[in-house]
C-alpha cells in the first residue's frame, strides 16, 4: 500500500497528530456514554462537557489547515479525493448497515442528507469550497458569527447539507482560517497550561451543577432555538455564550496535548478511520437494543466499561493497519477521473492519515484528521454532534 515518502511524513507537527488521535478518542467515548447516560447526572455532565468543545476543536483545526486553499486544481481534486469520496461511500455504508441490522429495506439513500456522522465530511467540504470568501472579507469572523446567530433563529432550516449545523458551526472554521502557527505555540505556553487546571475543574464542576437543566440540542446545533422551544433572542445568545466557552475549553484541551511525539502520535494519521469506522458499532448498541438486553450496561461499572471498550475499539480502527486497508476510499487515488495533465494528485494526500497533502497545504505543520490535513481531507476526523439521519 501506498506510504507516503520520509521527507514528507517528517514534516508532520506531532502536536496534531496528538490532538488528533485524543480528540477522536474523546468522540468515541462520548457517543458510547449516550445511550446509557439516562439516570446518571455525572455520566450526561461528562458528555455535555465533551460536546461543549470537541467539534469546535475539530472545525478550528480544519479551518487552519484550509488557509491556503484557493481552489486550484489540484487541491479541489484532493478535496473530492479526500472528503467527497468517503463521505458517499460512507453514506451508503451507513444507510446499508441500518437496512440490515434493522430490518428496514425502506432506509432511503441520500446524496445531501447525511446520515449519522458522516455530517462532518459534507460541512468540510462547503466549508473548504468557501474559504477564498472568507480569506478575501475585511471582517470574517464577525460576519461568520452573524450567520451562525441568524440560523440558530431560523427554523425549519433544510435537511439537506445538514445546513443548520455547516452555519452555526462556521464561526470556527472561519476562525481557524485567521489563526496562525504562533497562536497555537502560545496555548501550549507553561502559564496557559496551568491554567487549563483550573479551568478542567471549574468546567466537570460547572458542568455537573447544570447538566438535569440545560438541552443538548444547543450543543449538537443542529436546530433553531424556537424548536427547541425557546424564545428566539436565545439562538443568538447561545451562539456567543456557547461559543466562548468552547473556545476556553479548547485552549485547556490544546494546551495539555503533547508537542513531542508519543506512543500515540501515529495513530493520529488515522483517525479519519477511527472517525468512519466507531460509528458502526456505536450503532449497534442502538439497533439491536443491547442497553436494554443486557442492563449491566447501564450500571456505574457499565458505563465504564463502556468507555474503555470505546477507547480501546478506536484506537485500534486509527493503526496503520486498517488505515491502509481502508486507503482505497479515505485517500483514493483518482487519475482515471480527471483529464491528463491537471495538476496534482488526487489521493495520496487525501485523508487525515497522509501527510503528502498537508505539506502541500499547510506547510510543515502536515495535517490533522479533524478537520484539517493533507489537502485531500484536510479535515476530518473526526468528530461528531447529534444524530443527522439515524
Amino acid at each position: 500500500m501506498f506510504q507516503p515518502p520520509q521527507e514528507k511524513q517528517s514534516q508532520r507537527d506531532p502536536f496534531f497528530d496528538n490532538a488528533k488521535y485524543l480528540a477522536i478518542v474523546l468522540v468515541a467515548v462520548g457517543h458510547a456514554w449516550e445511550p446509557v447516560m439516562e439516570g446518571s447526572r455525572a455520566t450526561r455532565a461528562l458528555y455535555m462537557l465533551v460536546y461543549a468543545f470537541h467539534m469546535p476543536a475539530f472545525v478550528i483545526i480544519s479551518g487552519y489547515f484550509s488557509r491556503s486553499f484557493a481552489g486550484r486544481p489540484e487541491q479541489l481534486r484532493r478535496l473530492v479525493g479526500g472528503v467527497l469520496v468517503p463521505y458517499l461511500a460512507f453514506e451508503v455504508a451507513y444507510t446499508l448497515y441500518r437496512r440490515w441490522a434493522e430490518d428496514a429495506p425502506q432506509q432511503a439513500f441520500s446524496l445531501t442528507d447525511p446520515f449519522y456522522l458522516t455530517w462532518f465530511l459534507l460541512a468540510l467540504f462547503v466549508w473548504r469550497l468557501s474559504a477564498p470568501l472568507w480569506r478575501a472579507l475585511r471582517y470574517p469572523l464577525p460576519v461568520a458569527v452573524t450567520v451562525a446567530a441568524l440560523a440558530s433563529l431560523t427554523p425549519r432550516i433544510a435537511a439537506d447539507l445538514d445546513l443548520q449545523r455547516v452555519l452555526q458551526f462556521l464561526p470556527f472554521f472561519v476562525l481557524g482560517l485567521s489563526l496562525r502557527e504562533e497562536h497555537f505555540r502560545m496555548v501550549r505556553a507553561r502559564a496557559v497550561r496551568l491554567a487549563a487546571v483550573p479551568v478542567a475543574v471549574a468546567a466537570v464542576v460547572g458542568a455537573y451543577a447544570v447538566a438535569p437543566h440545560v438541552r443538548m440540542g444547543w450543543f449538537y446545533r443542529n436546530t433553531s432555538a424556537q424548536e427547541l422551544e425557546y424564545a428566539w433572542w436565545a439562538g443568538p445568545l447561545a451562539t456567543v455564550v456557547l461559543g466562548a466557552v468552547a473556545l476556553v475549553l479548547t485552549a485547556a484541551f490544546l494546551a495539555w496535548v503533547p508537542s513531542r511525539r508519543t506512543w500515540f502520535t501515529v495513530l493520529g494519521a488515522g483517525s479519519i478511520c477511527g472517525y468512519l469506522l466507531h460509528g458502526f458499532a456505536v450503532k449497534a448498541l442502538q439497533y439491536w437494543n443491547l442497553v436494554d438486553a443486557y442492563a449491566v450496561l447501564a450500571t456505574p461499572a457499565g458505563r465504564v466499561g463502556l468507555t474503555v471498550a470505546a477507547a480501546v475499539a478506536v484506537t485500534l480502527m486509527c493503526t496503520p493497519p486498517v488505515r491502509r486497508a481502508l486507503r482505497w476510499v479515505t485517500e483514493p487515488r483518482l487519475e482515471w477521473a480527471f483529464r491528463r495533465g491537471a495538476p496534482g494528485g488526487a489521493g495520496a494526500s487525501g485523508a487525515p492519515g497522509g501527510a503528502s497533502g498537508a505539506a502541500a497545504e499547510a506547510g510543515p505543520s502536515a495535517e490533522t484528521g479533524a478537520g484539517a490535513g493533507d489537502g485531500a481531507a484536510e479535515g476530518r476526523a473526526v468528530p461528531v454532534g447529534a444524530v443527522s439521519r439515524s
